[in-house]
């Protein structure tokens, strides 16, 4: 089956042909590094991580996720304490850790805005010389500003498919200098009460880029005029991704071939609002919740769809892993069953149907069923054809409970339990070599009333919870 995926712009499914054979370059927008990472920002970095890992199966991927370090925003939450590089990179090492905690690859290219500020010079230059471009008058409020002319470029608004006219506007936009109150800023000349160190020197005057221009610009300068796939949230599409795809194509690059886009995070049914105290930070779901079942939960839904986070979505993840982790711990008590050497279509065939995790889950799991019925008739050899198909697709999702990534995440609380039974079990054995059967089935009732399933298997005895 061929990889599909839905081209926002195109506003279907599309077959998936690389611009190269066997390689693929990918942009996605990354955090604009203000205040610290939240979890709308998880889930839509782990789309694309999801993305990237199914790609890498068959491709040698690029990936590129910028960091906008200078913008508005972390202009104004900067303080005389904190300016506003430091508050960037502060920010910036929050997004990395807690990336990196859900077991999000790092990028191939991370690159700053802040380190291609020339190659934003060369791209606003080539749209002035071809007449998509202009400089505010010299003598306005908006001197230093330059604007890209959105009435020069005939095809802006095909992204989103909106039309020009259609668009609304806020009325003090026409106060900045602009021919259009569409046009928008590719430099904004400095403010008297901007500090000396966001300012750069341009041939249109000290200021400072805008958000759009630093994209499209890093977008080249990491993957060329024209590559395969740009990425990042639904919120992202109207004006940032539409102004990209405007100002790259009018200066005469193809820009991507494909874009695509991920659903946006509700918490309890509700659009995440400070006011509404359901602001959920990545830290502190992350103090809260184990950082695999975090993954499980954001990753467990379709990337296009909205998803509704509640308690219960990270109860059903956990419960989830645990039925995956006892399986796959019950076949390594059987020997070694590899971890490459066996696919799934079906699974496959979901994943190329525009990443369908959802069904491709349903077969994760179902393959678990199916090996433990397998375990439980005797018949290992299948018990473990299933375990490797088991490992492969977890692998692919970052979900495989045994991966040594996350075995180190062990909570205090859970070896000490483990401490506990393991003595029991031991006293256990000790009635039964004793013949102490009164002794032995207490011992076993009082593990069973705690919710403790005991196998006796391969000579050992294990335990799990409820039997997952």
């Amino acid at each position: 089956m061929v990889l599909r995926l839905y081209d926002t712009k195109a506003q279907t499914l599309r077959d998936f042909t690389p611009l190269k054979a066997g390689e693929v370059g990918i942009y996605v927008c990354g955090p604009t590094v203000q205040s610290g990472p939240h979890i709308g920002h998880l889930r839509a970095a782990l789309a694309f991580d999801v993305l990237r890992r199914w790609l890498a199966t068959s491709h040698r991927v690029t990936f590129v996720r910028n960091v906008t370090d200078i913008d508005d925003k972390v202009l104004v939450n900067a303080t005389d304490d904190e300016p506003w590089w430091a508050l960037a990179y502060r920010m910036e090492l929050e997004f990395t850790a807690a990336y990196a905690a859900i077991g999000i690859s790092a990028p191939t290219y991370e690159p700053r805005a802040t380190a291609s500020i020339p190659q934003m010079h060369e791209l606003i230059a080539e749209l002035i010389e071809a007449g998509h471009a202009y400089a505010a008058p010299a003598d306005s409020d908006a001197a230093g500003d330059v604007y890209f002319d959105v009435r020069s470029w005939p095809a802006y608004g095909s992204l989103t498919h909106q039309s020009l006219d259609a668009l609304e506007t806020s009325g003090e936009a026409e106060l900045r200098g602009k021919r259009d109150p569409h046009d928008f800023a590719l430099w904004k000349g400095a403010k008297a009460d901007e500090p000396a160190s966001a300012i750069w020197n341009s041939p249109w005057g000290a200021g400072r880029p805008g958000w759009h221009i630093e994209c499209s610009a890093m977008a080249r300068r990491y993957l060329g005029r024209e590559f395969d796939i740009h990425g990042g949230g639904l919120d992202l599409r109207f004006p940032h991704h539409e102004n990209e795809l405007a100002q790259s194509t009018a200066a005469g690059d193809a820009f991507a071939r494909y874009w695509m886009h991920n659903g946006l995070v509700t918490v309890d049914g509700q659009k995440m609002s400070k006011s509404l105290h359901n602001f959920v930070l990545a830290e502190d779901l992350l103090r809260e919740r184990d950082p695999l079942v975090v993954r499980y939960a954001l990753g467990a839904a379709h990337y296009r769809s909205s998803l509704d986070i509640t308690d219960k979505t990270f109860d059903e993840a956990e419960a989830a892993l645990d039925r995956i982790r006892t399986f796959l711990e019950r076949v390594a008590r059987e020997g070694d069953y590899g971890w490459t050497s066996f696919g799934n279509a079906a699974f496959d065939a979901a994943m190329d149907d525009d990443l369908g995790v959802p069904q491709a889950l349903a077969v994760l799991h179902e393959t678990v069923r199916r090996g433990n019925a397998a375990l439980d008739s005797g018949d290992v050899d299948a018990a473990r054809s299933a375990a490797g198909e088991v490992s492969v697709m977890t692998g692919v999702l970052g979900i495989n409970p045994l991966d040594p990534a996350w075995g180190a995440g062990a909570s205090a609380e859970a070896s000490t339990l483990d401490t506990l039974v393991q003595a029991l079990i031991a006293q256990r054995a000790a009635a039964r070599d004793a013949k102490d059967w009164p002794a032995a089935d207490r011992i076993r009732d009082v593990i069973a009333a705690a919710g403790i399933t005991l196998e006796d298997a391969s000579g050992a005895t294990h335990w799990s919870i409820n039997g997952r």
